[in-house]
């Protein structure tokens, strides 16, 4: 298979000194690893942090005035996590009334209006016959119930009917609209999920935000109908439409009462049970600000709230739902209003039982009409799809299908500073949007060394090898290899590369060390063994007096997770869960091989050099960024932007991978093996513009034959 060749480390420029090579077997396709080690420690690491994270709920929040002084700026968060920071335009709605469907107590009008142009959302109104004055009005938001028959998609609001036509018997006007993947315009909740559009998390996406967008339109709606009390708007739906329920209900005040059914449970279901595994995109907001899920329903208080379940809810479990309950109870204690949030579980599975319905029926009773009669009627449904259906024909204008690719602007490449003042404040602006929305998840960095432990050193072939393991935060050892020409001391060498590894560089690291050090890797799953490469390092530590260390980061090598795919997409999808991102975290880990590196007797001053390729050369790019005195970075085919990886929450917000690049330039010198030069015309301007050099930046073009 072809390499990066060794022999142009010793012959041509130092940054070729990587010992691992470009080209490797697949993950996919490699034989059956036992990965039982990493999979423990990354399920152990999730308990850590999400009991962490449950335990900080509410922190600092002892009374109702300390409440009160952080609910805007709790609401404010979750807009930004939501994705509606900034709030969209409110553009004309442009409503249409496409038909009406009849029955003996109501009417049922088809309805569709743009929630921002082209993003249509289509609705059923139901609107009881022989009111007098101005009615309560319910937004009913559907879960994931699909109707479609012969490629048609009918909308889950037919799923959902019989709901509405119960509001409407009762006299409320009550809209119900079709979700984003589920409308009549079939879009995307499933990014991550089904489509590996981690990308999704870099923008700060999620369709969670769509949802609670077009829910903030729809109250805009009912408010502009004749027949609907403005200041008496209510909203439910169950499963997915009980988590939409949860974020119009907690951010806009519009809403007076509010009965999410089976949308909520705690971030422990989620991330330490699996349940984020039975759900899709749209639940979640992007965890920017590290929430577990009680400080939503506190933003609803004190208005009335009735939780709701079943007690066999795989995806919603019992615990996890009166977890949510009792913490967001004292919160309405403190307002006085215990008698507006109420609890309801009845026996059943994820279901649209006919008992969850009858007491969401009495809560809105209660509270938007001040009664509450026996409830004597069943909701049934009265109508076919075909009934119900809003177009026709869909609009050759609709952005339903593509709304992931607009709906959270990304950020625009900059304009070229012109003196150091302007970059001063670009670079500050871009390592706070870092540390508070890309990295928020980071440990906080104690004052006292990375906890490194040196398990073995021997010397062959004229190189000595320290296999090392540190612990980059509690609970999460690490290895760190640490190579040199034998005789040398540390403090005499003329400089330390430390390499970072993904799982191609891991394993082409171990065929190629395990030939000088058999027993060091005896215990490897790593298949092969690489005598050139071996005799390639031989000659360079033979030659020069370089260091060359090595880290795989969590997930990588020793503490590589499951190769399922289906396991990795929800160990990634926990992270996020968590505030952080699988390779944020590696740069974390890459910054604290850095520390533990310096550590080690004799190498504090000696130069420092990254090195990295793929995603991994991100993660040592970012590393730098966080790590005091890297001489230089070696990037060898760093993706152009961090929609091809690695993935870090919000980056796309405020910077790309070349701004990144002229921020590391600053103070290092990158070198990136390329074969588009002009992809790097930011950061080599940068350079340019402010006189660092025209060494600062190097693009150097790979030739396939060296590969």
């Amino acid at each position: 298979m072809p390499r990066i060749s060794h022999r142009r480390v010793l012959t041509g420029c130092l940054a070729l000194l990587l010992l691992t090579t470009a080209a490797m077997l697949r993950a996919d396709d490699a034989p059956a690893v036992d990965t039982s080690r990493g999979d423990e420690l990354v399920t152990d690491y999730f308990e850590r942090e999400t009991r962490k994270l449950t335990e900080a709920t509410f922190d600092g929040i002892e009374t109702l005035e300390d409440w009160k002084a952080k609910q805007d700026e709790f609401r404010a968060q979750l807009f930004e996590m939501l994705g509606l920071d900034p709030l969209p335009e409110k553009t004309p709605l442009e409503p249409t009334v496409t038909g009406t469907v009849d029955h003996d107590e109501f009417t049922v009008e088809r309805v569709h209006f743009q929630s921002r142009p082209g993003l249509y959302v289509t609705g059923n109104l139901y609107i009881p016959k022989g009111l007098e004055g101005e009615a309560p009005a319910v937004l009913y938001v559907c879960g994931h119930g699909r109707v479609k028959k012969d490629g048609i998609s009918y909308g889950n609001k037919t799923y959902y009917q019989h709901h509405g036509a119960w509001f409407a018997r009762h006299g409320y006007v009550c809209l119900m609209i079709d979700t984003l993947q589920l409308g009549e315009i079939e879009g995307i909740h499933h990014g991550t999920y089904r489509h590996d559009m981690f990308w999704w998390n870099a923008r700060g996406y999620t369709p969670a935000g769509v949802e609670a967008w077009n829910c903030i339109r729809s109250l805009d709606y009912l408010q502009s109908r004749p027949e609907v009390d403005p200041e008496r708007l209510g909203v439910t739906g169950r499963s997915g439409g009980g988590a939409y329920s949860w974020w119009i209900a907690a951010i806009d005040e519009r809403i007076k009462v509010a009965v999410p059914v089976a949308g909520i449970t705690s971030l422990k279901n989620h991330v330490v049970d699996g349940c984020v595994e039975g759900h899709c995109d749209c639940m979640f907001q992007v965890n920017t600000y590290r929430w577990d899920y009680p400080m939503i329903a506190a933003l609803v208080a004190p208005r009335p709230l009735l939780i709701s379940n079943t007690d066999k809810d795989r995806i919603f479990p019992l615990d996890g739902v009166v977890d949510v309950y009792m913490k967001v109870r004292p919160i309405y204690e403190a307002y006085g209003k215990t008698e507006n949030l109420g609890l309801q579980i009845t026996e059943g599975p994820h279901k649209d039982t006919q008992q969850l319905r009858v007491h969401a029926f009495q809560w809105f009773n209660r509270h938007l009409k001040g009664e509450e009669p026996l409830i004597d009627k069943p909701a049934v449904k009265y109508f076919e799809p075909e009934q119900l259906r809003v177009f026709d024909e869909l609009p050759k204008d609709e952005q339903n299908t593509s709304i992931h690719e607009t709906f959270v602007a990304k950020a625009e490449t900059p304009t070229i500073p012109q003196d150091q003042d302007t970059w001063k404040a670009m670079r500050e602006g871009w390592m706070t949007a870092l540390r508070e929305k890309s990295f928020r998840g980071f440990p906080k960095q104690s004052d006292d060394d990375v906890p490194l432990e040196i398990l073995a050193t021997e010397t062959h072939d004229g190189v000595t090898l320290t296999q090392c393991e540190f612990m980059t935060q509690e609970g999460y050892p690490l290895p760190l290899y640490v190579a040199s020409p034998a005789g040398t001391k540390p403090a005499d060498l003329d400089l330390i590369v430390l390499n970072v590894l993904d799982q191609h560089g891991w394993e082409e690291f171990v065929r190629t060390t395990r030939v000088g050090f058999p027993k060091m890797f005896a215990d490897s799953q790593v298949v092969g063994e690489d005598a050139d490469g071996w005799d390639e390092a031989k000659q360079m530590f033979g030659r020069f007096k370089w260091g060359m260390a090595y880290v795989a980061p969590r997930g990588i090598g020793p503490t590589e997770w499951s190769r399922d795919e289906r396991k990795r997409t929800h160990i990634r999808r926990r992270f996020m869960l968590l505030g952080q991102t699988a390779d944020g975290m590696r740069v974390w880990d890459t910054v604290q091989a850095v520390l533990a590196l310096r550590q080690l007797d004799g190498l504090s001053d000696v130069p420092l050099w990254l090195q990295g390729q793929r995603n991994a050369a991100g993660w040592a790019l970012y590393a730098s960024l966080f790590s005091d005195n890297v001489t230089r970075l070696d990037l060898w085919h760093l993706p152009k932007s961090h929609r091809d990886g690695p993935i870090f929450l919000n980056v796309l917000r405020f910077l790309d991978i070349p701004q990144a690049v002229a921020m590391a330039a600053e103070s290092s010198q990158v070198v990136l093996y390329e074969d588009d030069r002009d992809a790097w015309a930011f950061p080599r301007s940068v350079a340019d513009s402010l006189d660092w050099g025209e060494k600062r930046v190097q693009v150097r073009t790979i030739d396939p034959a060296d590969e």
